[in-house]
């Protein structure tokens, strides 16, 4: 299921000079910001919370979901030199799961590790919140990955409506709208940071054990319907 000449192209692909300046300025953004808060406000727990669950977690994480996501599969579509890779022997599904390997690697390099270091920054993992936050992290890469992978196959706008789901979805409805709240990837991941964290200044709408259950599942079913909209592709000369 894992073919390495896919994978070695896809990071090719995603860590290209101008990807990877866009995937670097979320992350240093993050550090400098809690550098700032720390040096304003000084160690706060609820300043930690604020930080990492507003930004890191509600806005970076989405948003380079997206790049890697999206840019995994997405400009080989559009640009056509998919049709290369396709006629290789190699099955479609394995093609999107090699991809989503990568797109979750990345994903999770750009976000989670920021993640860590701003925490232990802001509050040096009182009451676990940097190690909460990042597990959060780590978890939530791996759906928005599969999410955003799958919206790189069926659209040539993946990027818009990746970036309208991200910004608009989970970092404004997510955070204030009550019921979008349950359809949240960010609630989901808030579910197993809560669990993990001491004392109840990290919270979430969603039990952990349905936030788990959804997690895998969307996770499941959108690599899986990424692989049979693959299938679908039509080479020149196919019947």
């Amino acid at each position: 299921m894992y073919d390495p000449t896919v994978a070695r192209l896809t990071y090719r692909a995603l860590l290209g000079r101008r990807r990877a300046l866009i995937l670097f300025a979320l992350p240093v953004l993050l550090i400098v910001i809690s550098a700032a808060v720390r040096g304003f406000s000084g160690a706060d727990d609820q300043v930690a919370v604020d930080v990492l669950g507003g930004f890191a977690l509600a806005t970076m994480v989405p948003i380079i979901g997206v790049i890697a996501g999206t840019g995994a599969i997405g400009p080989e579509i559009d640009d056509g030199s998919v049709v290369y890779l396709l006629s290789k022997p190699v099955k479609r599904p394995t093609i999107i799961f090699t991809k989503l390997i990568v797109a979750i690697a990345v994903t999770m390099a750009f976000s989670a590790i920021p993640t860590f270091i701003a925490g232990m920054i802001l509050n040096g993992n009182g009451q676990q919140i940097a190690i909460a936050y990042t597990i959060a992290a780590l978890v939530a890469s791996i759906t928005y990955a599969a999410i955003f992978l799958l919206l790189g196959t069926v659209t040539r706008h993946a990027v818009v409506f990746g970036l309208v789901y991200a910004l608009v979805w989970e970092a404004l409805f997510g955070s204030l709208v009550a019921g979008a709240r349950t359809l949240s990837v960010q609630q989901w991941s808030l579910a197993v940071a809560q669990k993990v964290g001491e004392g109840d200044l990290i919270t979430s709408d969603v039990g952990l054990p349905a936030a788990t259950i959804l997690l895998v599942a969307v996770t499941v079913a959108t690599t899986w319907y990424a692989g049979q909209k693959l299938r679908t592709l039509k080479l020149a000369g196919e019947e």
